[in-house]
């Protein structure tokens, strides 16, 4: 990758239950957040064991994951009020360093 410019942003994964999903998406949405994929989670482990989606009888307990890639001044504020959805119920987040080739799409 030395001679194709990358640009430094950060990539939010949030993991929450996928009834809560298009509350989520409204939110970001709301933020003018710039993009966002939500993918299906097909299993994990975590404080409650482990689970399989294919053994899930409703959505209740589906999870799904949102990746957003943004500008790392405009974190802060997204954190702020995910963190309000999530404190209600179930969810991860994690924060992390990303490169991509163009930055005028975040």
């Amino acid at each position: 990758m030395d001679d194709l410019p990358t640009y430094p942003k950060k990539r939010l994964s949030i993991i929450i239950e996928a009834p809560f999903l298009n509350r989520l998406l409204d939110l970001l949405d709301g933020l003018d957040v710039p993009g966002y994929s939500a993918l299906p989670l097909l299993a994990g482990r975590g404080n409650s064991g482990s689970w399989r989606r294919d053994s899930l009888s409703s959505d209740a307990g589906r999870m799904v994951q949102v990746l957003v890639v943004l500008d790392e001044k405009r974190v802060a504020a997204v954190l702020k009020e995910v963190k309000r959805v999530l404190d209600r119920q179930m969810g991860i987040v994690t924060i992390g360093d990303v490169q991509v080739l163009r930055p005028e799409h975040f």
